[in-house]
């Protein structure tokens, strides 16, 4: 079986595809989407932690193989 390609194929996320469609259903009460928007706010400060501690560790790693030293050995 062989798939074609379709150029006009759309990914969304799905996670921003949830909170689209909560906001459809749900836009008459403010309690939810005060809920809502700070749950959004908090899930990307989540994904920023993660990618923090990724950058930090990269940074770390470098920091440590610039730290390492030639050292000469005499050889008789």
């Amino acid at each position: 079986m062989v798939k074609e390609k379709n150029e006009n194929e759309v990914f969304v996320c799905p996670v921003g595809r949830f909170f689209s469609d909560l906001e459809k259903f749900s836009w008459k009460r403010p309690a939810f989407i005060k809920h809502l928007s700070q749950s959004r706010i908090e899930f990307l400060k989540a994904i920023r932690s993660l990618v923090d501690e990724r950058i930090e560790g990269l940074e770390n790693k470098a920091s440590k193989k610039d730290k390492k030293k030639v050292t000469k050995i005499k050889v008789e």
